[in-house]
């Protein structure tokens, strides 16, 4: 019997140390060579440890959480026969994931003018206990509430009743002005009462204790260094997309084999267009170096919900696509990160990003911009509004776009003249859709 001591290895350049974010074993477990030990994050990435040898666990490093120095022992394992002398792979031996279609592979400058985002495999939320509805309960007249005796009967609907019963109100202390004891009864007697009645609802949930870890920990960070650098500014402005809307159900209706389209494509197209008019926009900006960069090419971050947290694929060259084409690659890469396959060339890199909540997006917004970026854009939801057109009143579909930017760069007339741009691109869809 030997020992054998697994050392964090070197998983990428420059970093120090990295994160436990989950365990695959435990003390007392028998593993195979190669077979998973845990997942370990660092800035950029997380990263599978293998077992080199065959065993068993003696020891583990830490918790879920804890911070891990490159270098130092993450697990024991005993093994038969004398131990092989413990190694520590370089991060040149770990096998990179393929880039996608197109893309180069980064060069190591321009990793590290990179913003910060990680790859790390979200964990699937627990399934929800689902409780059988209860069976729809018979319908009941009204029924006469008694009171204290001396006292006249009044009615109360069962609904009352089964209120005052889960208030703790008994009914012959409520007075009422008809003839029967209604809902605004108990509101009186509540606030007569100052409240002081029994319940006998449901009773409270348990508080439920969260270790933040892994990728919700770097989106805090993230979002923490963002806010506390970059002087915010928003700046809204209303859309009429009922034209927009028309063209998008017509293509939708002879859209053969193509993915469903949503709106997402035709803003991502809009946005290219815009800022290759208001460049300002689609910027980089090292704040240490003090060096501005206005990127030539759109590469468009999507925000994305994953079960782990928010993560941000990246559309590589979105300018240079179809409506068509977008769609395809925001369902491939939003796949993509919400089963944890996105590599991180696909979640590196973006040059402005969008968020969009769908039905749920609100009236109004404001996004935090990721850095190194400038800006971002917020979609909120479509609404149905009574406007004046040309002197008429008509019902059209409107939205609003919520902008975030860094006012270190951008200045509110770039952003506004960014926002009309965009505007007259929206709105006018034979403009947006011609090349």
């Amino acid at each position: 019997m030997a020992t054998y001591q697994f050392k964090l290895p070197d998983i990428g350049e420059g970093i120090a140390e990295a994160e436990i974010v989950a365990w695959h074993v435990k003390v007392g477990d028998t593993v195979e060579e190669d077979q998973q030990l845990a997942d370990m994050m660092t800035d950029k990435a997380t990263v599978e440890m293998e077992s080199p040898v065959a065993g068993k666990v003696t020891k583990l490093a830490g918790d879920v959480g804890d911070q891990i120095a490159i270098g130092s022992v993450l697990v024991e394992i005993e093994t038969e026969g004398d131990a092989p002398a413990a190694e520590m792979p370089s991060s040149d031996s770990r096998q990179e994931r393929p880039l996608a279609d197109g893309a180069e592979r980064p060069t190591k400058e321009q990793k590290e003018a990179m913003p910060v985002m990680a790859t790390a495999k979200p964990t699937p939320a627990p399934e929800p206990t689902v409780e059988p509805a209860p069976a729809p309960a018979p319908r009941v007249e009204p029924e006469v509430a008694e009171k204290e005796p001396g006292h006249e009967k009044v009615l109360a609907s069962p609904a009352v009743r089964a209120r005052a019963r889960d208030l703790g109100i008994d009914l012959a202390e409520v007075r009422t002005t008809s003839d029967r004891i209604r809902h605004a009864d108990l509101d009186a007697y509540l606030l007569y009462n100052g409240g002081s009645v029994s319940s006998r609802g449901a009773s409270p949930r348990a508080d439920e204790i969260i270790k933040v870890v892994g990728l919700r920990r770097k989106i805090a960070e993230n979002m923490q260094e963002a806010k506390r650098r970059i002087p915010h500014f928003a700046l809204v402005e209303e859309f009429d997309v009922t034209d927009l809307e028309d063209t998008r159900a017509m293509m939708n209706r002879d859209r053969g084999s193509n993915p469903k389209l949503t709106v997402l494509p035709f803003l991502i197209t809009a946005m290219s267009r815009a800022v290759a008019e208001w460049p300002m926009i689609n910027a980089t900006y090292d704040d240490e170096a003090n060096v501005i960069t206005r990127h030539g090419a759109v590469h468009m971050g999507v925000a994305t919900q994953t079960d782990g947290g928010l993560m941000v694929p990246v559309i590589r060259n979105a300018g240079g696509m179809s409506v068509w084409q977008l769609a395809t690659e925001v369902l491939r890469l939003s796949d993509a990160a919400r089963t944890g396959k996105a590599s991180r060339e696909e979640l590196s890199g973006p040059t402005i990003t969008i968020s969009s909540l769908g039905p749920m997006g609100g009236v109004v917004s404001t996004p935090v911009i990721n850095p190194p970026q400038v800006a971002t854009i917020a979609v909120n939801k479509v609404e149905e509004k009574v406007v004046v057109v040309d002197g008429e009143i008509d019902v059209r579909k409107r939205m609003n776009l919520s902008l975030s930017c860094d006012h270190r760069v951008v200045d509110g007339w770039d952003a506004a003249s960014f926002m009309q741009t965009l505007k007259g691109y929206i709105e006018n869809p034979v403009r947006l859709l011609s090349s």
